[in-house]
């Protein structure tokens, strides 16, 4: 009986496919092999283009796919040599002990072996060298391609997006070629940016709300397609558009960073400046659905995620009657879990908006108000001079350490004392947030400790009031969700008293005067408050963090709210 023989022909790269040299050849030898054999030649399952490290191969799947049915169109499997089939060596024999049991046998044409133990013996043999010289292979590749990006050249691959690549030198053979921007998509790129920090008009925007904007105003990517989050987000995270690139960052198979010690950096034309980038990192950081809840940062009313209960401490949230006619802020705890767990309370959502935009522009976000408070923030400020010195050397000292350790480590790996695995992964993911945070925390010190007597300028302070009035009562919502959430840290309710009292701290408004710039030019806030969560958690916050108040007074005959300044 003939036998069924079914032809596995591969290459490792596109370009060599595109050669049309080495499957031809392949081919050739195989079908020859065939007529000697006297074997009947079925079917041919090309791979033009796949390593033989994995089994991600579609032409390779499709083949065990068959030889493994029932039909089994096959017998034999015929490939030029087994690294063609494989160049692993643990896979190879688990993919022919499969076929085995199919009863389909793989055969190389070029390391001819029987079916005695011995030569299972030799295939493994052969495989393992396979494996090794795959590997040696893509070492020397990789030590090649480190050094053409460490002389500024791109490697191949596809450019990132607002980029494109032009021919720079030639060199024997090997055109080099370089990055340059690509005036079409580096304005699209800017125009992304542009809208996660300012948006449209309508507030800062978020990945989703970006790419339906792109979308609806027919703004496509590459080869006409659609933006989609991921897309948005990759380019508002894409730190080569400050001007540098990292080659070999990212573990190819593993989809991992590498450590920063294997990264090669080369200079890139720029489309966004540093400053840029780190304003929109924050901007995303703080919509991160693992720190910010998505209805406080996108969610339709004013005051969610800061009115609280002042009976339970719960949060207080949107509840409608009448089909949406009457909009209240409730007591989340007594909607949840009735009135055994809390009395309730319900404010009409309109006058608590009213009454806290108010009370907060006219009596805090005043020039008149404004001034002594600063005055006490400065005069702290002064006192603490010394204290702000020794507090930017300290964390000066402890990055330097960070620094020091992370180094320290790289070495270690590097010199093969240590050897990577996932504690050291952990430990070297510590150390490196830890060094990101003491470099906010020491521009941040800084910033406190230079000459705050500017801000108490009254052309300032008359310009920043101005500006937030404006902001809080005429701004789209997102703006004016933001600066709220940026001065106010808590708005309570009580409702039987007739009080509302809104807390906040000082700090903040120094902070808003000191970015006074960035505020008049329609930016959102992206500087950061500095308190802790309140409660429990921090006993200590009445006593350093709720630095202003106001409280405002409700008639509960008339259901209006009224104002009624105190002292908190």
């Amino acid at each position: 009986m003939t036998r069924r023989a079914a032809l596995y022909l591969r290459v490792s790269t596109a370009r060599q496919a595109e050669k049309d040299l080495s499957i031809p050849d392949q081919r050739r030898q195989l079908e020859a092999y065939c007529r000697n054999k006297g074997w009947e030649i079925v079917r041919d399952f090309v791979e033009p283009g796949a390593s033989a490290t994995d089994d991600k191969r579609p032409a390779f799947q499709e083949m065990i796919e068959a030889a493994c049915s029932p039909e089994r169109p096959f017998d034999l499997i015929l490939v030029h040599s087994f690294s063609r089939f494989f160049r692993d060596a643990f896979q190879l024999e688990f993919y022919i002990r499969r076929l085995m049991k199919c009863g389909v046998a793989v055969v190389s044409i070029t390391q001819e072996t029987g079916d005695d133990p011995m030569s299972d013996l030799i295939r493994r043999i052969v495989a393992l060298f396979d494996e090794y010289q795959s590997k040696e292979n893509a070492k020397h590749t990789l030590r090649a391609m480190r050094e053409n990006a460490r002389q500024g050249f791109w490697n191949g691959a596809r450019p990132p997006y607002g980029y494109r690549t032009v021919e720079a030198e030639k060199r024997g053979d090997k055109i080099k070629k370089r990055l340059e921007i690509d005036p079409g998509e580096a304005a699209i790129v800017r125009m992304i940016f542009n809208l996660c920090l300012k948006g449209d008009g309508s507030g800062p925007m978020g990945v989703k709300a970006i790419a339906d904007y792109l979308n609806r105003k027919a703004i496509a990517y590459r080869e006409g397609r659609r933006f989609s989050t991921g897309l948005v987000h990759r380019i508002l995270t894409r730190d080569t558009y400050t001007g540098t690139h990292h080659f070999n960052r990212t573990a190819c198979k593993a989809k991992e960073d590498k450590p920063e010690t294997e990264w090669v950096a080369f200079s890139v034309p720029t489309i966004i400046n540093q400053e840029t980038l780190a304003a929109v990192q924050i901007w995303l950081d703080g919509r991160n659905p693992k720190k910010t809840p998505p209805r406080i940062v996108n969610g339709p009313t004013l005051l969610t995620g800061l009115a609280h209960c002042s009976i339970c401490g719960g949060g207080m949230t949107l509840r409608t009657g009448k089909n949406g006619r009457y909009r209240y802020y409730t007591c989340s705890t007594c909607a949840r879990q009735g009135k055994a767990a809390c009395p309730g309370q319900s404010v009409p959502m309109e006058l608590l908006d009213q009454l806290v935009v108010d009370q907060l522009g006219q009596h805090v976000l005043s020039p008149e108000r404004l001034k002594p408070l600063l005055e006490q923030v400065m005069v702290k400020v002064a006192n603490d001079g010394g204290q702000h010195a020794l507090r930017i050397d300290e964390l000066r000292k402890e990055l330097r350490e960070c620094e020091l350790g992370l180094g320290r480590l790289y070495q270690a790996i590097e010199q093969g004392i240590a050897f990577l695995d996932g504690q050291l992964k952990e430990r070297i993911s510590r150390l490196k947030a830890r060094k990101d945070e003491l470099i906010r925390l020491t521009a941040m010190a800084e910033r406190r400790k230079a000459d705050p007597a500017r801000l108490l300028v009254p052309a300032r302070l008359e310009k920043f009031a101005t500006v937030m009035q404006d902001r809080l009562h005429n701004g789209p919502l997102a703006f004016r969700k933001a600066y709220l959430r940026l001065f106010l840290a808590r708005v309570e309710v009580d409702r039987p008293s007739g009080l509302v009292r809104l807390l906040g701290p000082k700090r903040a408004l120094q902070e808003g005067v000191t970015n006074l710039e960035a505020i008049a030019g329609d930016e959102v806030p992206s500087f950061v408050r500095e308190w802790r969560p309140l409660g429990d958690s921090n006993p200590c916050y009445r006593r350093e963090r709720a630095v202003y108040g106001v409280q405002g007074r409700s008639r509960k005959s008339t259901n209006r709210l009224e104002t009624l300044i105190s002292p908190c």
